[in-house]
This record gives C-alpha cells, structure tokens and sequence, in this order.
C-alpha cells in the first residue's frame, strides 16, 4: 500500500469525524472490509494502542498507518491526524461569526447524533473480536456499568479491567486471547 493512498484514506476518516473514535467506523471499512489490509484483531490492537499512550485519541490512526504500511504508513497517519487541526484554523474564523445561527446549532446536534451511531456500528464487530470468553464479557458489563451510573475516570476503570483480566489470566481462570 502505498504512502499516497494510506494517508488519503486516514485523511479521510480525520476529515469526516470530530473526535479521535469517530473515525473508526470509515477506518474499519476502508482498511478491514473493503481493502484487507488490516483484521479487526490488528484494528483492535492498534485502538489499545492509541489508548494506551497520551495525547490525542486518534494517535491509533499512527498504529493503523503502521499495521497498513510499516513505518512509511506510521508516517502518513500521523500526517492525517494533525492535518486537520491546521485546517481548522480558517474554519474556526469562519465559524466564529455564524455559531449564534439557530440553523448551525441544529446542523452540529444532528451531526454528534449520526456520529454516535456511525460510531456504534464499528464497535459491535470489534467488541465480538476483543470478548472470546465469559470471563471478558463480565468485564466489559461491569466497565460499562462503572462508566454509566458511576462518576469514575475512564482511565480507572481501564485499569481495572486490565487488573481483572490479568488476576484471571494468573488464576489460570482464562488464557491471554492471541
């Protein structure tokens, strides 16, 4: 795959999301589905990647690069991470004039909420390839309970079910998935 192509399409996936996870789905379609450059297991660890490293949320985009293309591919993800945020700043000048427009606010309420469910639907085949036992799934529950009705860092929590995960995998209770 070429430097090119991997950075247009990651291009794409920043361009047409607000925020790091919201590219996921056109990511997952593009470089999982349409073109099998990368599986969901690789997909999912590039997520844990970026998730695991501070800064920006999209930094998995570098990891899908790298997974797509090797270093010239880690390269144009980065790229198409920051490439955006350069392009913001006319876009923001633009739109500090027009953000009192009724007709603006609807327009971004029905673009978080398409976003929201462009985003469930990349989730649901990833999290059938992360939860492989009974033992992950009752972790999955009780992070996703802690997040909803709970006022605890996300962060918190991920350690947590890491801890979890890694007292079952030492309690020989389940096996490190591979």
């Amino acid at each position: 795959m070429s430097f090119l192509v991997v950075y247009l399409l990651l291009l794409k996936a920043t361009l047409s999301s607000f925020s790091g996870l919201a590219a996921l789905p056109i990511v997952r379609h593009d470089f999982v589905v349409q073109r099998h450059l990368l599986t969901d297991h690789q997909l999912n660890t590039a997520l844990v990647v970026g998730r695991s490293t501070p800064g920006p949320k999209g930094l998995y985009l570098i990891a899908v690069g790298y997974f797509a293309a090797g270093v010239p591919g880690a390269v144009a993800g980065w790229l198409a991470v920051v490439t955006p945020a350069i392009l913001v700043i006319p876009l923001l000048l633009f739109a500090r004039r027009r953000i009192d427009d009724p007709r603006a606010k609807s327009a971004l309420r029905a673009i978080v909420i398409a976003s929201a469910g462009v985003s469930l639907s990349a989730t649901l085949p990833l999290s059938a390839d992360a939860l492989r036992n009974p033992p992950l799934y009752i972790i999955a529950a009780v992070s996703l309970a802690l997040l909803i009705f709970t006022a605890w860092d996300t962060l918190w929590v991920m350690l947590g079910a890491a801890l979890a995960s890694l007292a079952l995998v030492l309690a020989g209770v389940m096996t490190i998935p591979t």
